[in-house]
Order: structure tokens, then C-alpha cells, then sequence
């Protein structure tokens, strides 16, 4: 994460520590954009460096069509690799979404927290790619097929692994209570109903 220096002048009040406060936090915020996910239309984004943060999401369910599972190496700018399970779905609605991540800044902890589809309305991401580290939930697959040769998985936008790796897919999947760490995402179009988004000192992360 990006911090700027600069020679501190003596504070004549409490918010000179919020002005240098946005300064450390702007960078960040835009390394941190991976978050809101809003990338233009069109097909799966071109994978790119990832950041030296992993980040939570969490959602009362998530519902999804088209669904392929392979692993994957996350590389961030500085080469550090992060195996991942990289998940595609080809459709995904999620109810009460929350993503948030907890960076280090020049004045503390600070959450970034992005919340979206409460109510009737959830977040809809359309070709999505998921690095997955850590998911925990109640999950329901159809026509599940575990073991597949991962260069042959044809179910999620026609998205495959290496040959010889273990794959997985299944037409669709539900998963509620979904609990997870990632390291980025990418989508063809995420909308986001609702969006509400949050910087917080401290740590107020989705759980």
C-alpha cells in the first residue's frame, strides 16, 4: 500500500490528523477499488497484479448459474504468489453483501466497507472470477462433477484450468451464509443496488 511523507506543521486542531489522514488514504483507496468490482461491460477482465490485502466478503446467500472451480496462483506486484481457488460464475445474485478490508494506514487501522443488496434487491455480477483463499457456508450444487481434468471444464464461460489439475463444476450453485477471504475479484459487470460505502478507523470488517 501506497503512503505519502511529508514535514508535519504544528497542529492547530484536530483535523489536520483527518488532512493527513485522506492523504495516506487516497492511494489506498485506489488500490482497494478492486472491492466495488464496477469494471465496464464486457467479458472476463484480464487478470492483473493483485494487492498486498486480502479482503472479506460475506453474504446471507449466494445464488449462481454456471460454476467452475481450478487452482490458481494470485502474484502480487512485488511477485509474492498466493495460492488461491480461482471460482467462476457466470451469473451470481448475493443478498446483503458486505466486503470490507482492513489496511494500515499513517493513522491507524482503517476499514474500507462496501455493503449492497439488502432487501428484495441483491448484487448481480454477470461472468465473475473469483481468487478464492478461505469460503465456509451452507453450500447446494446440480449435476456436481468433482475430480474433472481441469482443462476440461466447459461450464463457466469456458473457463479452464492446466492440464492434470483437479477441477470441479456444476450448473449451478447456492451457498448460504457465505463467509470469505479473497484476493481479488473480477467481473464483466457487478451491479451493485444499494451501494453504500464506508471508511472507518479501526476494525470494522464484514466478520
Amino acid at each position: 500500500m501506497a503512503e505519502e511523507t511529508a514535514a508535519e506543521a504544528p497542529r492547530a486542531s484536530g483535523g489536520t490528523a483527518w488532512k493527513r489522514f485522506a492523504l495516506t488514504f487516497i492511494p489506498a483507496l485506489g488500490a482497494a477499488g478492486i472491492l466495488v468490482g464496477l469494471t465496464a461491460q464486457g467479458t472476463l477482465a484480464a487478470s492483473f497484479a493483485v494487492s498486498g490485502e486480502s479482503f472479506k466478503v460475506s453474504a446471507d446467500q449466494l445464488s449462481g448459474d454456471g460454476f467452475a472451480q481450478f487452482p490458481e496462483t494470485a502474484t502480487s506486484a512485488d511477485g509474492t504468489e498466493h495460492p488461491v481457488a480461482l471460482s467462476v460464475i457466470d451469473h451470481a445474485e448475493l443478498s446483503n453483501l458486505c466486503q470490507s478490508v482492513l489496511m494500515d494506514t499513517g493513522v491507524g487501522e482503517v476499514t474500507l466497507l462496501v455493503k449492497a443488496g439488502q432487501g428484495d434487491q441483491p448484487a448481480v455480477a454477470e461472468n465473475m472470477v473469483i481468487d478464492v483463499e478461505q469460503l465456509s457456508g451452507d453450500a447446494e450444487f446440480t449435476q456436481m462433477e468433482i475430480g474433472r481434468d481441469a482443462s476440461t471444464l466447459e461450464n463457466a464461460s469456458g473457463e479452464s484450468g492446466e492440464v492434470g489439475a483437479f477441477g470441479q463444476q456444476a450448473d449451478t450453485i447456492t451457498v448460504d451464509g457465505l463467509r470469505q477471504t479473497a484476493w481479488s475479484v473480477n467481473a464483466g459487470t457487478f451491479s451493485l443496488t444499494g451501494l453504500k460505502l464506508n471508511v472507518k478507523p479501526g476494525n470494522h470488517e464484514c466478520y
